[in-house]
């Protein structure tokens, strides 16, 4: 899908520059990667302690049995 964006090109030159791309396209890319990744990350963190544990629960025991 083409598509036409107007980026500031310090930013474009930056990010090449840092992650040693050869084309806007691949700094563009892999920038989007990170920012979906670093995103769904943050809803991990969001949940992280809205999970009720079994207070009762022995994960030593569990490892014990065959």
């Amino acid at each position: 899908m083409a598509t036409n964006l107007a980026i500031d090109d310090w930013l474009i030159d930056e990010a090449k520059n840092l992650g040693k791309h050869r084309t806007k396209k691949g700094a563009v890319t892999e920038a989007l990667q990170e920012y979906i990744q670093r995103r769904k990350q943050s809803e991990i963190l969001n949940i992280f302690n809205t999970i009720e544990y079994d207070q009762d629960y022995d994960y030593k025991k569990q490892r014990s049995v065959k």
